[in-house]
């Protein structure tokens, strides 16, 4: 339990003791160390590592074929790989292919930017790529279980071969990304669903429907015409699995057809890739709307706190908070090994406060005290002025103030001005009652308590009231500096009769 200072009242005014709480426990440098030390833990983030698709990435998982095959077939400059997709630089005449996004992509965007004439290739799995899929009406759906042919003995590397496009019974062709494929190789992809597409690829099973992995569909805008092409496996276009010459021969016929268009739309636009967790910003056309300029800001934060969560802070914050920790555990430290302490004193010496004390000391210290409301102050007046008329006229019970004043004015009429202060006085005091025991504030002032107590001296003195003291108190009081002291009368008195 904690001590609490003992307050003194001196002069009307309270004081602290000052002492030292023996009580009060301070952290020690070892419990701060071991705080130091699971922050650390904690914030510490894990090994970085390339994900997979990663277009500087050579391993088997990642997309460094893909990227150099876009690059042989197209002018280096004509490959555009950025971590933010920015709107403001695609145009019509571009193509877009976003691998395996991780964030959600600005759909609005996205069809502005095929309504006006442009391209893009969606290839993703289990990503966020499906919201804008929904956005266009593709749905996800799992791949069959027992495909007509798959590699290894494992339905999940299933095979699939190009889709014919029929109208009717009428067979119009193959889709012109897939006009030189055979077959192509699947790595645990997801089925797409769409009644109006045209299916580009699809998987055959035993029994059944074929199951679709890749559809493509024009985006009519109000001039021209884009298109959007959608795949559910990425990872056929990894650096492994673009060993197979299906997988290679559909790379090419993908990058030609975002960038270089078709028969029946010839075009030399860029080729943007972007794969994972990447950014967007600007608008295409060049103009960002007030609301989606907020909302990128609201979720690009959303997105760093959650990044932060997943994999920590970033190396340089580690050495900033754990140089902050050092040097707050060494101020620390200096601070306690130069303190002085002062010595305590033995809780049976400490003064015992006056408001805690009884008799007259403690009742003139709670008076004088600046925490008591001046209303106790005029009700002592009261109880006072009673106290000395009861005791001049020898009145027993309990009369009122009033009535003792109007018994005592019989023998010693008071002035009429002295009545009307003395009525006024008792108005207040009775006002003061009323308002402390009802608990509401008693709007009373020093100039009030100081009038009231002139008052009560003006009337017992009128009165010729002698107010009730304690022995020999009056004495003591009244004796001058040159009258001799009781004892020595007494003496001077016995030497005298001898």
């Amino acid at each position: 339990m904690r001590a609490v200072p003992a307050v003194v009242a001196t002069g009307g005014r309270s004081r602290q003791t000052p002492f030292v709480n023996d009580t009060t426990r301070r952290p020690s440098p070892l419990g701060l160390f071991a705080l130091l030390v699971v922050v650390l833990g904690v914030l510490t983030p894990r090994r970085a590592e390339a994900a997979a698709f990663d277009l500087n990435d050579a391993s088997w998982e990642g997309c460094t074929e893909l990227l150099g095959l876009a690059r042989e077939l197209l002018d280096d400059d004509r490959v555009v790989i950025s971590a933010t997709l920015d709107w403001e630089q695609v145009e019509a005449e571009d193509g877009i292919l976003v691998l395996h996004p991780v964030k959600p992509m600005d759909a609005e965007e996205a069809a502005a930017f095929m309504k006006a004439g442009g391209r893009m290739a969606i290839l993703d799995d289990y990503g966020k790529g499906d919201q804008l899929l929904e956005h266009f009406k593709i749905t996800r759906r799992t791949m069959p279980s027992r495909p007509q042919s798959f590699l290894r003995g494992n339905p999940a590397f299933a095979v699939a071969t190009p889709a014919f496009d029929t109208s009717g019974n009428e067979v119009l062709g193959l889709h012109p990304t897939v006009a030189d494929v055979k077959q192509v190789m699947l790595n645990h992809g997801t089925g797409l669903r769409h009644p109006d597409l045209t299916p580009v690829l699809e998987v055959r099973v035993q029994r059944g429907d074929a199951v679709t992995i890749a559809v493509a569909g024009q985006i009519d805008g109000p001039t021209e015409k884009g298109r959007l092409f959608a795949m559910g496996d990425p990872s056929a276009f990894v650096n492994q699995m673009l060993r197979y010459p299906g997988n290679r021969a559909f790379a090419e016929g993908l990058v030609r057809y975002l960038a270089d268009g078709d028969a029946t739309d010839r075009r030399k636009g860029r080729l943007f890739i972007v794969a994972n967790e990447f950014g967007e910003k600007g608008s295409f056309g060049g103009v960002t709307p007030l609301r989606k300029s907020i909302d990128r800001k609201l979720q690009a934060a959303a997105d760093a706190l959650q990044e932060l969560r997943d994999d920590g802070f970033p190396w340089w914050l580690h050495l900033v908070v754990a140089a902050l920790c050092a040097v707050v555990v060494g101020w620390w430290v200096a601070r306690a090994l130069v303190r002085l302490y002062a010595s305590r004193v033995p809780r049976f010496a400490r003064p015992m406060p006056l408001v805690a004390q009884g008799g007259v000391a403690g009742r003139a210290a709670v008076l004088s005290s600046d925490a008591s409301p001046p209303a106790l102050a005029l009700l002592e007046l009261r109880s006072a002025l009673s106290e000395s008329l009861a005791h001049h006229l020898g009145a027993g019970g309990q009369p009122s103030v009033s009535e003792l004043i109007e018994r005592a004015s019989k023998d010693s009429p008071l002035p009429s001005a002295l009545q009307t202060e003395a009525q006024e006085m008792l108005r207040a005091m009775r006002a003061a009652e009323d308002a402390v025991v009802s608990g509401s504030p008693a709007r009373v002032s020093q100039t009030e308590v100081k009038r009231a107590a002139a008052t009560v001296q003006s009337l017992l003195d009128q009165l010729a009231v002698d107010a009730h003291l304690p022995s020999g108190f009056k004495r003591r009081r009244g004796r001058r500096s040159d009258e001799p002291s009781d004892t020595a009368k007494e003496q001077g008195s016995d030497e005298a009769s001898s």
